[in-house]
């Protein structure tokens, strides 16, 4: 009895240090490697051995001349050609550096999909104080209550070097792309016979309290984004409005505001596996830039870092004169727009936790080194198959300066052909603009159910 006793007592610590282990912020000698060999934002600062990935000098962060913010961002790589391009009929020869959803998007649409991929730039860069705050967080950041929440992070990516998979994924959650932004979407549906069809045109604006570079941490009351989302075509979706406000100490709160109604209601179910309106149903709410909602649903683990194809820098898809009929294809992106490079990226698998739900059973996403945002995911369902695939497009902010690794994104249904793309840029239409821009005019009472309600339309 005294043997088993021990046995039992023995096997508790363990599992007590080992939660110690995730909880705990990094000591301070481990957190100096953010000076020395990791940026300041923890990507390995040096290239590979093969020189395929070069070493970060800084990022990019020179504005052109004459650039005004709003506008759209220049593309400073126009004049490169592609180093070669990855098919289904070469694939096996990149293999390890693909995806599971790439390779079955390959293989699914051999005659129209590719992977054109370009020398590697690494781009990413931050402000010194996001920098600094990021230093800061190393050694003071931890994960609470059943490694969901987190405290003691402030404007900065919270666990630079992380030691579980929540952790990576709240640096995804945290990734840095402006104090407060705003621009304009138009969302296409792909049908399995190849229709395209409008699903929602509309504007948004998100306000990000954990990064005002004026606040602190004393000061921070815990809300990491304000988003509000407008809609204004087709007719049947003109004059809906949403609103989320999401924490890093609880749960998400949103309301919805319906024309029809009149009126705001909490709306509860915009989160997690909830069929997304706004996409017609093709994709779940916290399938939104690859990954957007509470954590709670999963447990996740960090499986560890690998180079992979990923698309990045791929400003020549915001460009005037590349059109929505340029954009999409009707089963995917256009290749002929989209821009790879061979990047390190953060591999973290998510399974779902012991009593809970959620119809994507098993995730696994792929979170970009050098700015933390995933750019990949993949999601198999209850039969172990692989159903869904996700793919980023990483834009060049240097006014930011930031990459913004999951503006555009397109989620895939791999056995039906379904498709939804999101963020298509439509330069045709003379009243459309495309604005990503700091906003000096938000402020955290337009994301309120009140401002809903006071600006709703029939």
């Amino acid at each position: 009895m005294y043997a088993k006793k021990t046995i039992l007592c023995a096997a508790m610590w363990g599992v007590v240090l080992s939660t110690s282990h995730v909880l705990a912020a990094v000591a301070p000698d481990e957190a100096a490697k953010l000076k020395t060999t990791l940026t300041p934002m923890g990507a390995e600062k040096a290239g590979n051995k093969d020189g395929t990935i070069p070493a970060w000098d800084g990022g990019y962060t020179t504005v052109p001349a004459g650039y005004k913010n709003g506008e759209s961002r220049p593309d400073p790589f126009a004049n490169e050609k592609p180093s070669f391009s990855i098919t289904s009929k070469n694939m096996d020869t990149y293999g390890d550096k693909l995806t599971d959803g790439i390779k079955a998007m390959l293989k699914k649409y051999p005659d129209s999909y590719r992977l054109d991929v370009y020398p590697t730039h690494r781009t990413a860069a931050a402000p010194q104080w996001v920098y600094d705050n990021t230093f800061a967080n190393a050694t003071r950041a931890k994960m609470v209550e059943g490694n969901v929440w987190i405290e003691g992070a402030y404007g900065g990516i919270p666990f630079p070097i992380p030691k579980s998979g929540a952790e990576a994924m709240w640096n995804h959650k945290l990734a840095w792309v402006g104090e407060a932004t705003s621009f304009a979407f138009n969302n296409y549906v792909g049908t399995p016979d190849g229709k395209l069809v409008l699903s929602v045109r509309g504007y948004n604006k998100a306000m990000f309290p954990y990064y005002n570079k004026n606040g602190s941490l004393e000061t921070f009351k815990g809300q990491t984004e304000l988003l509000r989302v407008w809609m204004t075509d087709p007719p049947v979706k003109s004059g809906e409005q949403f609103a989320l406000v999401d924490s890093i100490n609880k749960p998400r709160q949103a309301w919805q505001y319906l024309p029809g109604q009149r009126r705001v209601r909490k709306a509860p179910t915009l989160g997690y596996d909830t069929p997304s309106d706004i996409n017609s149903g093709m994709e779940y709410y916290d399938e939104s830039y690859i990954f957007l909602g509470d954590l709670d649903r999963y447990d996740w683990k960090l499986v560890g870092k690998k180079e992979i194809y990923i698309p990045y820098n791929n400003n020549k898809f915001l460009q005037k004169d590349v059109s929505i009929e340029k954009q999409l294809l009707p089963h995917h992106i256009n290749p002929d727009s989209t821009r790879w490079e061979l990047h390190r990226v953060w591999v973290v698998e998510a399974d779902l936790a012991p009593g809970k739900r959620h119809v994507v059973p098993k995730r696994r996403y792929y979170l970009d080194e050098d700015t933390w945002g995933a750019v990949l995911a993949d999601g198999w369902d209850g039969q172990g198959q692989l159903w869904r695939t996700q793919v980023a497009l990483p834009f060049l902010m240097p006014d930011g300066p930031f990459v913004y690794p999951n503006l555009q994104w397109s989620t895939y249904n791999l056995q039906t052909g379904g498709w939804s793309g999101v963020g298509a840029t439509n330069w045709s239409n003379p009243s459309y603009t495309f604005h990503l821009k700091m906003l000096t005019d938000a402020k955290s009472g337009d994301f309120t159910p009140e401002a809903m309600s006071g600006e709703g339309v029939r």
